[in-house]
């Protein structure tokens, strides 16, 4: 038996999804969590109001919706991830990482296309078939060495410490860029802290994923514990009959609201399905789409942040490696920096400028938008009519045993992303 979105989202205790929760659309009781979250993280010394504030109220969200708004439990979530940051260094790991270190997990993970779908979430692709026991066992002896001048305390594997940098472009580059864009709904009043995930497993045997079970597991689990909620849907594509196999070994792994987002889609699902999430211009073109994006190409800047992003010191695109984005003096402006090391040698590259397009509600104006969370939730539920019975993240374990019926299987593979 399978479930609608709506089903899934239901019976993991959430509304469904995005903007519900989110800065802008807000219930009174999710309003008065954040300001009692802030209020206990800076009475254990976690969190600082400012101006400017240590953490903005976007990123505190996220730890509230992981933990279903338990200010206590979100509390501790969020303590072990500021105190792993600072253990492995994170703000330096991302800012001085080799640039050639860092291409190098870039092509074996999650990659971003470029693009967004059609609520302006970031558009990513990961082709599992490419983390091959000997091309992760070259990547893993080659991460022995430290990439940046990060000091940690040894306790995170160097090789998962590479991939969080590529987290960090998520959070720090990807989501603020297409926060800023104006063509999206909610765009003045909702920063974008999520992704959408297209996940290829075609090619993938069983003995692969046993090889890299323990590789996925350990970043799987690392990822959804320091960056929950980054998530919004997993679509997999091409899984062969023994995935049930697969989902008994991943889906301890994760909570069940983490599972709710996982689909699994048939051959003849796929290009209907995506649509309905993705405008055609912005889906590669070997899933029905008309983008020209391959596995490892860098990517395919949207044609609007080309003409948005005010570019600087001669750029009309984005350069390789890690960069951030970050308010001007004035507020009024978001600055692009690119960073990493080349050579040795470390760099400060103003990429470019955007106008500040998302303004985050002061608490006297949030009354207001939040009158319009009705219609919000509305809208959600009527997209979500689009992809009745694509969930198969089902709890029951009978549900997930083998059908030999000759046609892929109905279960999910879950890739190294976080919720």
């Amino acid at each position: 038996m399978t479930g609608s979105v709506a089903d899934a989202t239901a019976a993991s205790g959430t509304e469904v999804g995005y903007p519900n929760g989110h800065l802008g659309y807000l219930k009174a009781e999710e309003q008065q969590a954040l300001e009692n979250f802030k209020t206990y993280l800076a009475e254990k010394g976690y969190y600082k109001p400012g101006p400017p504030a240590s953490h903005d109220e976007q990123t505190l969200l996220r730890y509230l919706r992981a933990r279903r708004w338990n200010v206590v439990d979100a509390f501790k979530q969020f303590k072990e991830t500021e105190d792993w940051r600072k253990a492995n260094d994170l703000n330096v790991l991302y800012d001085t990482i080799d640039l050639e270190a860092y291409e190098a997990s870039r092509r074996l993970y999650p990659q971003w296309t470029g693009r967004r779908d059609r609520r302006g979430i970031p558009l990513y692709l990961f082709e599992i078939r490419h983390l091959d026991s000997k091309t992760v066992s070259a990547y893993e002896k080659a991460a022995e060495t430290n990439p940046s001048k990060a000091v940690t305390d040894g306790q995170t594997s160097p090789k998962l410490l590479r991939l969080f940098a590529l987290y960090e472009n998520l959070t720090r580059f990807a989501q603020p860029l297409c926060t800023e864009l104006p063509d999206r709904a909610h765009a003045s009043t909702t920063p974008i802290t999520l992704s959408t995930n297209i996940v290829d497993v075609s090619g993938v045997s069983l003995r692969q994923f046993w090889n890299l079970k323990s590789h996925m597991q350990a970043a799987s689990q690392l990822a959804t514990a320091h960056y929950p909620e980054t998530l919004d849907r997993i679509f997999v594509i091409g899984a062969p009959y023994f995935f049930s196999t697969v989902w008994g070994w991943i889906k301890r792994w994760f909570d069940p609201i983490t599972v709710s987002k996982i689909f699994i889609l048939a051959p003849h699902e796929v290009k209907p399905t995506l649509e309905e999430f993705i405008d055609p211009k912005n889906i590669p073109k070997q899933y029905g789409g008309e983008l020209d994006f391959t596995w490892g190409d860098q990517p395919k800047t949207d044609p609007l942040i080309t003409e948005t992003v005010k570019w600087e010191n001669g750029l009309k695109d984005f350069p390789e490696g890690p960069k951030y984005w970050r308010p001007t003096a004035d507020g009024e402006r978001m600055e692009c920096v690119a960073v990493g090391s080349e050579g040795g040698k470390q760099r400060m590259l103003t990429v470019g400028y955007l106008e500040r397009i998302c303004r985050v509600q002061t608490k006297k104006a949030e009354e207001k938008v939040n009158g319009d969370a009705t219609a919000a939730q509305a809208e959600a539920e009527a997209l979500a009519e689009g992809v009745k019975g694509l969930n198969v993240a089902e709890e029951d374990e009978k549900k997930t045993e083998v059908v030999e019926t000759g046609e892929e299987a109905k279960a999910p593979a879950v890739p190294v992303v976080s919720a």
